[in-house]
């Protein structure tokens, strides 16, 4: 992710209108923490554009008045909460959020999930440098002091969390995509499936829930007439889907995927990343994805395709 810390999002969407949010949605309570810098202001304003109430960095003594009924509002519909919380909050303490968070959970009527933003620690390291911020825990020494620190201090926190977002390498779309996937107030995307295709020479996607390497089939790229082309072009199509293991990886990969759908639904899962990896990114890993693509909407699942390389090369 892009951004740095602080920095707003400018997002058009507007709010979801009461109609698209179900009723099992508006006891929703998401806690947001996590690192310094990693994101949770921009994740924040996401939220809050998909019709949460966002609150940012409220003191913990006032958490359970916030979340607590109110008499004179019994007959009013209740908006989701997402509340910020991190090492700046008054009165932060990790035991102490966690003791918290048990109360809220007790609560049967709450739908909590504890959301942690977490970043390389170079990236951030990056971000207070760029913008010229002072870390909250190093007032007064280097800012990867107060990185280390921060990470200590929050580890219990993080192996607690019910999902982990790792910002490092999103796009501030990106994140909005990944948060709506996992925290949507419409009814009708109860599950998504994005598919997305790599270079291994640039690392594994960390937003993937499920990775697929394709670099045993044909390489288009040693073709001196396919290597300027992509997998979206059909000459490249043509080339790796004659490979004579394509058709049995394929049918392979469909029978390993469609039982796992209707119990990722039964599990509550809403969103789920599956990565494709070649060597370059451009041939063969395109070609599987945008094919695995059009077999899920076949399917009748609400799927996207995004080819990670190609965006790039597109930005440059």
């Amino acid at each position: 992710m892009t951004d740095t810390p602080g920095t707003p999002v400018d997002s058009s969407a507007a709010h979801p209108s009461a109609a698209m949010i179900s009723t099992a949605d508006s006891m929703r309570f998401l806690l947001v923490t996590g690192m310094s810098g990693a994101g949770k202001s921009t994740a924040l304003k996401a939220l809050e554009d998909m019709g949460y109430e966002a609150v940012d960095n409220l003191p913990l003594s006032l958490l359970p008045a916030l979340i607590a009924p109110h008499e004179s509002a019994v007959d009013l519909p209740r908006r989701p909460l997402a509340i910020g919380i991190d090492i700046r909050t008054r009165d932060f303490g990790v035991d102490k959020l966690l003791g918290v968070l048990d109360g809220v959970i007790d609560n049967a009527g709450f739908d909590t999930q504890l959301i942690f933003l977490d970043c390389e620690d170079e990236i951030l390291r990056r971000r207070y440098t760029e913008t010229r911020r002072r870390h909250p825990l190093a007032a007064d020494r280097p800012v990867v002091d107060g990185i280390a620190h921060e990470r200590r201090l929050l580890l219990k926190l993080r192996d607690r969390s019910d999902i982990v977002i790792d910002t490092t390498g999103l796009a501030l779309n990106d994140l909005r995509q990944l948060l709506r996937g996992h925290f949507s107030l419409e009814v009708e995307d109860s599950f998504a499936v994005s598919v997305m295709s790599f270079s291994y020479r640039r690392g594994v996607p960390r937003e993937a829930d499920l990775v697929f390497d394709v670099r045993f089939l044909a390489n288009p790229h040693y073709v001196p007439d396919l290597q300027p082309l992509t997998g979206l072009d059909p000459a490249v199509a043509a080339y790796v889907s004659a490979d004579e293991d394509f058709e049995q990886f394929f049918a392979s990969l469909k029978a390993l995927l469609a039982p796992l759908f209707p119990r990722f639904r039964r599990e509550g899962k809403a969103y789920l990343t599956i990565a494709i990896g070649c060597t370059g990114g451009q041939h063969r890993s395109v070609y599987v994805a945008d094919r695995l693509t059009s077999w899920l909407t076949e399917q009748g699942e609400q799927a996207s395709v995004a080819h990670r390389e190609l965006q790039d090369s597109a930005a440059t």
